[in-house]
C-alpha cells in the first residue's frame, strides 16, 4: 500500500510540474494567458507537499536508507524527476 501511494504521489507531482511548465510557456513565451500558471501553480504546490509527506512515510515504513530518502526528497525539485526515480526505486527493490 505504501509503495503504491508513493507511485501515485510521484506521478501526480510530475503531471502537475508538466502542467506548470506548459502554463509558464503560455504566460511568458506566447503571452496568451496566465490561467495555466494560476491553476497549476496551486495544484503543484499541493502535489509537492503531498509527495514530501508520502515520501517521509514511505521512507519510514519501507525502511529506506538515508541516501534513498534524500534522493526521493531531492527528486521533487527539478521538473519531472519523480517518475524516473520511482521506476529506479522499483527496479532496486525499494518499493
Amino acid at each position: 500500500m505504501t509503495a503504491r501511494l508513493f507511485t501515485i504521489a510521484a506521478l501526480i507531482e510530475a503531471l502537475t510540474w508538466a502542467g506548470l511548465l506548459i502554463g509558464m510557456f503560455l504566460k511568458y513565451v506566447t503571452e496568451t494567458t496566465d490561467l495555466g500558471v494560476w491553476l497549476f501553480g496551486r495544484l503543484h504546490g499541493g502535489a509537492f507537499l503531498f509527495y514530501v509527506v508520502v515520501t517521509v512515510v514511505a521512507a519510514w515504513r519501507l525502511r529506506w536508507p538515508w541516501w534513498a530518502t534524500s534522493l526521493a526528497l531531492l527528486a521533487a525539485i527539478p521538473p519531472l524527476v519523480t517518475v524516473p526515480l520511482e521506476m529506479w526505486f522499483r527496479r532496486r527493490g525499494l518499493l
